[in-house]
């Protein structure tokens, strides 16, 4: 996950999600510790294929993220309150602020916000917009102030029922990272393109 060096957001006027997307966010709550695979394929312009990594994400309560990485090398993220400590293997712990690294705030709000159902939470930060499609929905969150939309123009979270399939974070500098959650994460292609992840996420593809 790249690591900006730009603060998070304040907000003074949030916008409350519309109804349908409250009760949307409500239902996809879930108690603490929620616990779901990941696969991320994360796309760049510097890079002649994407980098491909998977893992388990975990809500452990409160504001306590973990991100664990197991392809294609062991390491761990854990973001506890302000605090972020990266262990790999082989090698010490580093702890940092997240004010050294305002896409894992961003993805803390976002992930945190929608396994506790809190619309309220997702309102504070972001300008909620709700599509569907049949049995697929898709939210796109996008962040409220403008020095963070520059480095995270939009997160769009993808699912079918109360299950979130794939969230996607669209970077200001055109860059993207998809990550399929739960059981489509066994899905990500050997060599994914952009399209096919799109389509997995969407419902398009099986």
């Amino acid at each position: 996950m790249t690591m900006a060096l730009m603060l998070a957001w304040t907000t003074s006027s949030p916008a409350a999600p519309a109804p349908d997307a409250n009760a949307l966010i409500a239902s996809l709550g879930r108690p603490a510790p929620a616990r779901t695979s990941f696969a991320e394929a994360r796309f760049s312009s510097v890079l002649d294929k994407p980098l491909v990594s998977s893992g388990e994400l975990a809500w452990l309560g409160q504001d306590k993220l973990e991100r664990r990485v197991d392809i294609p090398r062991k390491e761990t993220a854990t973001i506890a309150g302000d605090t972020v400590t990266q262990t790999r293997e082989g090698k010490s712990p580093r702890s940092f602020s997240l004010s050294r690294a305002p896409q894992l705030k961003v993805l803390l709000d976002s992930f945190v916000a929608l396994l506790a159902g809190d619309a309220s939470r997702l309102g504070e930060a972001f300008t909620v917009q709700l599509d569907r499609d049949g049995a697929h929905w898709s939210l796109a969150l996008t962040p409220t102030d403008a020095k963070v939309a520059k480095q995270i123009s939009r997160i769009v979270v993808d699912g079918q029922g109360n299950e979130p399939r794939c969230m996607r974070m669209e970077e200001g500098d055109g860059d993207t990272a998809i990550d399929l959650l739960g059981p489509l994460a066994a899905k990500m292609p050997s060599e994914p393109t952009h399209e096919a992840l799109v389509a997995l996420c969407t419902g398009a593809a099986p």
